[in-house]
């Protein structure tokens, strides 16, 4: 085992984030295969009734918002090295308990176009 420390903000730091992650059942294809990290995907919506909606292109998605049982932490490295003594020390920026759920099939999404007579 190996110790890390690790520092959890206190309130005179602010307050702690709290983020939501994204589940998606399946894979996500472009017709060009380029990595998809940093690219715009698609619009995150909520109905009134708090359903997440997600439009990807010309197909949207209708998800359910699911809290997780064990939350998730966000660390991220300390580069400040002031503690030489402890080694590395990570600090926690946010935490997960929430994810939003998408587990049915995409819908596509149809123009409606009128007919010439």
């Amino acid at each position: 085992m190996v110790q890390i420390p690790v520092r959890i903000p206190s309130a005179g730091d602010g307050e702690t984030k709290e983020w939501a992650m994204i589940e998606l059942q399946g894979s996500l294809e472009t017709r060009n295969p380029v990595p998809l990290g940093g690219k715009f995907i698609g619009d995150l919506h909520f109905t009134h009734k708090d359903v997440p909606v997600l439009i990807i292109g010309h197909h949207i998605l209708y998800g359910k918002v699911v809290t997780l049982e064990k939350p998730y932490g966000i660390m991220v490295k300390d580069t400040s090295s002031s503690d030489t003594t402890a080694g590395t020390s990570y600090n926690i920026i946010a935490v997960i308990k929430k994810k939003l759920l998408f587990k049915t099939r995409p819908k596509p999404i149809i123009a409606n176009v009128p007919k010439k007579l």
